[in-house]
């Protein structure tokens, strides 16, 4: 078995993002970039631009009148938000031809889109400044496994078998030797995206300690949530949750329920967005 870097290098040549999120990355980090010359990069690519109209417009958001230009999405998201889910969409649309006959797919997404809203909504609660940058953490936490599922089928067969003994990343070291949320963050280093959105993600696992870093509290936090969330069949509620994973973002249990109240309803809606098995729908 290969190390995390060398697989983390093989994934990148193997999943390419979009040329239209390549080109957007290239124009935030250009400092005289304009709101216009982000979108005219969205509008030149059709499927980006219905992509984050119909994000505006879904239950992300909430809007009371409906968006219908990119320009207006821009000026009531902001720049920033709108690339950092222009880079979820690219990232899922890279990983559109994953089979599922090694992992349930649905469930993967349902996990992956859960915690990302989680994260979008304690960031949200706790006042922080970049919501979407952290609900795009939480999407992408688990696209590691993704990765495995195509190049090393094998293992990722072996890391489904997780049990209320065993949790998924203990057993993904176990077989590995890196988690996939390691695999995840290496591969979002590559493509060149933020150290913003994969740092988090290198430490989605260190629960056993309180963390320092609010981003890092955040996905943490989230990651335990969706996960016992999703995996009802496995987990009992808050199996996972050790109390200062939300003592330390001083969140009280009923935050929590409000927090899964919320989310688990706007996860169906949202997941038709980001699972790339829901793009053929349109």
């Amino acid at each position: 078995m290969k190390n995390v870097s060398e697989i983390a290098s093989q994934a990148t040549e193997l999943f390419v993002l979009p040329e239209a999120v390549t080109r957007l990355k290239a124009c935030m980090d250009d400092s005289a970039a304009s709101m216009d010359d982000v979108g005219e990069i969205i509008a030149f690519d059709p499927a980006l631009t219905g992509q984050l109209l119909k994000v505006a417009n879904s239950a992300l958001y909430k809007f009371p009148n409906r968006i219908e230009t990119i320009t207006k999405a821009l000026q009531v998201i902001g720049t920033r938000a709108a690339y950092d889910l222009a880079l979820a969409y690219g990232i899922s649309h890279a990983f559109r031809n994953v089979e599922a006959k090694i992992i349930d797919l649905d469930r993967f997404w349902e996990q992956s889109v859960s915690c990302g809203l989680l994260a979008k909504y304690i960031a949200e609660q706790k006042k922080h400044k970049e919501s979407e940058r952290l609900f795009v953490s939480g999407l992408l936490h688990n696209i590691g496994e993704l990765a495995m599922v195509s190049m090393f089928a094998k293992e990722a067969q072996r890391c489904t078998a997780f049990n209320a003994r065993v949790k998924p990343a203990e057993l993904q070291q176990a077989i590995c030797g890196f988690t996939y949320a390691s695999l995840s963050a290496e591969i979002i280093k590559n493509w060149g995206i933020p150290a913003s959105i994969s740092h988090p993600l290198e430490h989605i696992h260190d629960t056993d300690t309180p963390a320092t870093d609010a981003d890092v509290q955040i996905l943490q936090l989230s990651y335990v949530l969706a996960l016992d969330n999703v995996n009802t069949d496995v987990y009992p509620s808050y199996n996972n949750l050790l109390p200062h994973l939300h003592e330390s973002l001083g969140l009280a249990h009923e935050d929590l329920e409000d927090a899964l109240d919320i989310t688990n309803l706007q996860c169906l809606s949202v997941m038709s967005l980001f699972n790339p098995s829901a793009f053929m729908l349109y």
